[in-house]
């Protein structure tokens, strides 16, 4: 993967990670699974500082609970994050659309 897809698939990814925080608490290894499920294989050296960046960035706080003996760190969406998401949807929407329109009316 070149750089500019490399951080191209990213910034998806944060997307992401921002909208099913936004229906639940979620954890790594989770998102590990469901980013695999889309086609992307990410590992945690990548998913734990991405989770980390959006908690700094504070779209994202973690609490760690112990579950079946482990313990694991949950990240929920802050009304901050909430925001961001609401905001980065309808241009992804926009974005994404129209990158679809061209390449279906070029098959």
């Amino acid at each position: 993967m070149t750089d500019i897809s490399r951080d191209i698939a990213l910034a998806f990814i944060r997307v992401h990670l921002l909208h099913h925080a936004a229906e639940g608490p979620i954890f790594g290894l989770e998102m590990m699974k469901e980013l695999a499920r889309h086609g992307y294989d990410i590992s945690p050296g990548t998913i734990y500082p991405i989770l980390h960046s959006l908690e700094k960035a504070g779209v994202l706080i973690s609490e760690l609970q112990t579950v079946d003996g482990k313990v694991r760190r949950y990240y929920t969406i802050t009304d901050q994050g909430r925001a961001v998401l609401a905001t980065i949807r309808p241009k992804v929407r926009e974005l994404v659309g129209e990158v679809l329109i061209e390449v279906t009316s070029n098959e």
